[in-house]
């Protein structure tokens, strides 16, 4: 029995990129965003389902995730979306990966790396996140230009990114309004050019957005890029959230539980003690707001969530629960017939699905199984 252990089913990962494929079609390819070790479930392990459920490409944020990607033989295209610095830039030429520009200094500087030959350019236009990009639509296809104008360098994108897919598609809109035009010019132009924009709200919402190619995360692991419930959109969370029953202790009235104080018992109960807290990823933003499963039942969470252990009011009994100490524990997951989501968490905690894996520390082991693992 491992004190705290991710469980992830690459099966469900396959799944999902299926399903994706399937909605935007033969005609779009789809790129797997694997960043931030696939969103707390383990980049490469990612990398290789979502290529088996049919993703074509894969994305991450940065030139060292590029270089993780290649290491474990992966030759399909991966493109780094970030910004890199001029350390940063030559990893990602080393590891052949496609890079975003959107100024001519920075294209000057990939132009004259040493190994650039060959290497894939993808200029973005800033529609409305506001973040990476130019806002000049002249000077993000002046941007394209030399890039195609280049003997060393190759235009492979046009792209941009929204901002509110998610939560406003009138916005979303505005920007397909903006984006569509420049890219069918930059693709009158140069010709071959991938155009691409959705992530995974845009990609389930919004069948304007597709393009070429979608950018999908969340959606890739299981998670509802609406913060509601995946299943209604056919997706499979990947990732279970488990720990164990390490000890079991009555508490009379009065008696207390955990830093603080906080937790007061009103009555005779039971407490179960799990070995596992926010250095793990569990949030202190979750004392006395959350609920775990033990033997298919839900617990509330009580006291204050410490480092290493949170505590878990099992409620009234005669004598001690039996079979309790040592039992399985669900923070995230199915038991039986019920289930605790991310969305769940993320409600709780003031914040969105995509946090809650990602913050998943490294040094809960995650275990894999489907698709060969």
């Amino acid at each position: 029995m491992l004190r705290a252990l991710a469980r992830v089913d690459l099966g469900a990962i396959s799944s999902n990129c299926a399903l994706l494929k399937r909605t935007v079609g033969h005609g779009t390819l789809l790129c797997a965003v694997v960043k931030a070790d696939g969103y707390g479930h383990g980049a490469v392990q990612v990398a290789h389902a979502a290529l088996t459920g049919g993703a074509e490409w894969l994305a991450v944020a940065t030139a060292a995730e590029a270089t993780e990607l290649r290491a474990s033989e992966i030759e399909v295209p991966v493109l780094v979306m970030g910004a890199l610095s001029d350390e940063e830039l030559q990893v990602a030429v080393d590891a052949r990966a496609d890079v975003v520009a959107w100024r001519h200094r920075f294209v000057e500087r990939l132009g004259a790396l040493p190994g650039a030959e060959g290497i894939g350019v993808h200029v973005k236009f800033d529609t409305g996140m506001g973040r990476l990009g130019t806002r000049d639509a002249e000077e993000a296809f002046g941007v394209a230009s030399e890039v195609a104008a280049s003997q060393r360098l190759r235009l492979v994108g046009a792209m941009t990114h929204f901002a509110t897919a998610d939560d406003d598609p009138g916005f979303m809109r505005i920007q397909l309004d903006s984006f569509t035009p420049w890219a069918q010019t930059v693709r009158d132009a140069f010709g071959g050019v991938l155009v691409h924009a959705a992530n995974s709200a845009a990609t389930l919402c919004e069948p304007a957005s597709h393009f070429d190619l979608v950018r999908c995360g969340v959606a890739v692991y299981g998670m509802d890029p609406f913060q509601a419930d995946p299943a209604a959109r056919g997706l499979v969370p990947a990732l279970e959230l488990w720990s164990y029953v390490a000890e079991v202790k009555p508490a009379a009235v009065g008696d207390t539980v955990g830093y603080g104080r906080r937790f007061v018992a009103r009555h005779a109960t039971w407490i179960a003690t799990l070995p596992i807290g926010y250095a793990d990823g569990f949030r202190r933003g979750l004392s006395d707001n959350a609920e775990v499963l033990i033997a298919g039942r839900r617990h509330p969470l009580v006291g204050t969530v410490s480092m290493d252990n949170i505590t878990v009011d099992l409620g009234p009994a005669p004598s001690e629960p039996a079979g309790i100490r040592g039992a399985p524990a669900v923070l995230l997951g199915r038991e039986g017939g019920e289930r605790i989501l991310a969305e769940d968490w993320a409600r709780r905690l003031g914040t969105i699905n995509y946090e809650v894996t990602c913050a998943i520390s490294p040094r809960v082991p995650r275990a894999y199984s489907g698709n060969g693992a």
